[in-house]
């Protein structure tokens, strides 16, 4: 296989590079940010890349939007994500082109080098390999926009000025309705988003980490 790396932890980078060149493998490239990822992928065309998640200058999801990235330019060469950190919103974008050539391995749960070469082989050659952690969060994700999306246009409204902190006198102001229709709102949002009553969690907190989920 031939290979590039994306990974700013220089010790880790070097010592993918080096299993991997023992192994037999091209490590073509190798870099430490993902704003150079797409160049080097266009230069040498390897057959897969391995890409971290949080990398600079923020370390939030800049490697993983430029996986996707890579998907869209350079179809042919596989992707295999390999972080700490699963990232449903952009995870499900990154496979949202089909599966074939992706993979999504978290750092912590592969215990066997032979494990990892194996997934990027299987990833390189057209195939897929993802850590049941991520399916399952993915799966959680999907289900929860699934629930969201069953809301009204007004009852979202309600539910993203309940995000804003508001209280139910307030979201009848802004919304210059009267208070008991803003409560009827909330009891269907709870309804609809299988939240129900309950002594130890907060209805209302848990509603607003779905919006923002």
């Amino acid at each position: 296989m031939r290979v590039v790396i994306a990974e700013d932890n220089a010790i880790l980078r070097d010592g993918l590079a080096g299993l991997l060149t023992e192994r037999g493998h091209e490590v073509v490239a190798m870099v430490g940010d993902a704003t150079t990822l797409s160049e080097v992928v266009g230069t040498h065309a390897p057959d897969v890349a391995v890409v971290d998640v949080r990398m600079p200058p923020t370390f939030t999801d800049e490697g993983l939007l430029a996986a996707i990235e890579l998907r869209r330019k350079y179809p042919l060469t596989g992707v295999l994500v390999f972080s700490q950190w699963i990232e449903t919103r952009y995870a499900t974008e990154l496979l949202a082109g089909g599966a074939g050539g992706v993979g999504y391995l978290l750092k912590d749960r592969v215990a066997d080098v032979r494990d990892f070469v194996d997934a990027l082989h299987r990833v390189a050659t057209g195939g897929t390999a993802l850590d049941p952690e991520v399916v399952s969060q993915l799966m959680g994700a999907s289900r929860q926009q699934d629930s969201l999306a069953r809301l009204t246009p007004r009852e979202r409204e309600v539910l993203e000025l309940m995000a804003q902190g508001l209280t139910n006198n307030a979201i009848a102001a802004a919304l210059s309705v009267t208070e008991r229709a803003v409560e009827k709102h909330i009891g269907n949002i709870f309804t609809k988003l299988d939240l129900p009553p309950s002594d130890t969690r907060h209805r209302r907190v848990l509603a607003v980490l779905r919006l923002k989920g």
